[in-house]
Formats: C-alpha cells, sequence, structure tokens
C-alpha cells in the first residue's frame, strides 16, 4: 500500500466528520472515495493532505508515518492534492502557473536554470493538452481548462500520489471526458490518484476500487461492480435504480 489511513477521526466540537476510517491505496490504482454530501470525504482529504490535524488514528504514506504533517512537508514527500474549486493565479499565465510549483518543489537555489525549468513546465502542459495555452492569462480559461491547469499544477510538484478532489464538477460532457483521459494517463505515468468525485458515471469507469463514506463513517470499500450492488450503498446514497453495467 502507497498509502494506508488507520482509525482516522476529525472533530468540529461536538460533530464527528470522519468516525474511525480506515483503508488502503494501492500503488498505481486509481481509488474513488464517494458518499452523499456531508459524508466527510474533503475532511478526510484535508486531514490526509495535512490542512486538518486528525484528533485520532495515524496516517501512513510509503511507510512513513505523516500523521499531521504540513501540506508543504507531504508535497515534497511526494502527496499531493486538488481542489473542488480550482485555485490558479487567474492574472498569470499558464506556464507561469505551472512554474510556480515546480521552482517551490525543487528550491530557487537547487541549480535548476530557468531553460530546464520551462521545458519541464511545457512538457506538462503537453500532457494535460494545453501546451497551445502556455500564454493565455489563466482567467481566460474555460472551466474544464482551469480543472486541467490544476492537475498540471499538481504534476509539477512531482508527485508519487495525486489527490483529485472532484475534477469532473461543473463540467461538460466533452470537458468530463478530456479530464477522464488526463486522470488515466496520470495513472499509466506511474501516479498513484485518489478521487473524490460525485458524477457515478466518471467514478465506475475510471476506479478500481471505491469506498464510501456516510456520516463520516466507512459502509463499503470493493470493486465498482460491487459497490454498485451493495444494498447499504444503494440505500445510502446510489438509489435503487442505480446499477454498473454488466
Amino acid at each position: 500500500m502507497i498509502l494506508e489511513a488507520k482509525n482516522v477521526t476529525k472533530r468540529f466540537g461536538g460533530l464527528i466528520a470522519v468516525d474511525n476510517v480506515s483503508f488502503g491505496v494501492k500503488e498505481g490504482e486509481i481509488f474513488g472515495i464517494i458518499g452523499p454530501n456531508g459524508a466527510g470525504k474533503t475532511t478526510l482529504f484535508n486531514v490526509i493532505s495535512g490542512f486538518y490535524k486528525p484528533d485520532g488514528g495515524r496516517i501512513i504514506f510509503r511507510g512513513q508515518d505523516i500523521t499531521g504533517n504540513k501540506p508543504h512537508k507531504l508535497a515534497k514527500l511526494g502527496l499531493t492534492r486538488t481542489w473542488q474549486i480550482v485555485k490558479p493565479f487567474l492574472g498569470m499565465k499558464v506556464l507561469d502557473n505551472v512554474l510556480i510549483p515546480i521552482y517551490a518543489t525543487r528550491g530557487v537555489v537547487s541549480g535548476l536554470d530557468e531553460r530546464e525549468a520551462v521545458k519541464r513546465a511545457e512538457e506538462i502542459l503537453e500532457f494535460v493538452g494545453l501546451l497551445h495555452r502556455k500564454d493565455v492569462l489563466a482567467e481566460a480559461l474555460p472551466h474544464g481548462e482551469r480543472k486541467r491547469l490544476e492537475i498540471a499544477r499538481a504534476l509539477a510538484t512531482e508527485p508519487k500520489m495525486l489527490m483529485l478532489d472532484e475534477p469532473a464538477g461543473g463540467l461538460t460532457p466533452t470537458e468530463m471526458d478530456e479530464v477522464m483521459d488526463v486522470v488515466r494517463k496520470v495513472r499509466e505515468s506511474g501516479i498513484t490518484v485518489t478521487i473524490i468525485e460525485h458524477n457515478m458515471r466518471v467514478i465506475m469507469n475510471i476506479c478500481e476500487r471505491i469506498m464510501v463514506l456516510n456520516f463520516g463513517r466507512k459502509i463499503a470499500e470493493g470493486t465498482p461492480e460491487e459497490i454498485s450492488r451493495n444494498e447499504e450503498v444503494i440505500k445510502a446514497y446510489l438509489g435503487e435504480r442505480f446499477h454498473v453495467r454488466s
């Protein structure tokens, strides 16, 4: 397992947002996390990625206990996340948006010269299909391209595992397919992916395994087909009419 969460709990006052959740992510897979609004998905992401400190439990990444580590330290260890609401530097060019995390990860004093950094940024933009937009201001990008730029910025930190928070949220079907193609390419490049997503067509088609949360608790884990046929999951989230075509 590249990532293991062991009995993770997070409270906000009297509310238990994440309740004793344990799971593992295998290296090289796309692992999905689903559940109703308020189930604790993003809170769990925030705990794993260092934005919240857990009130209980442990998080192990690549054999190292990272419980409570800050996001910048986790990024240097190879754990990076994106956000449900994309956060590029809107007044900067697309290329510069990718250069910033490259320099932040390697350090300005690392000996990385500008030409090498630009070359790497252009390679990443080509990977996500945005090289032709490198000189455009980020604010001019449509929503689907901003999602891909957010993935590009995350890739610039050289992650071993990428955590994606609703990468298909608010996208047209065409934009959704473009983003999911990028996610598949990320996995094919050797980077493990963990994804929160509400779009069931996306999550069922792209993930090898899925965990389901409800009211902060893990209620199921398995393959897409297993999850689609789990009675507790159907009752809590998917609905009686949902099924995966065999």
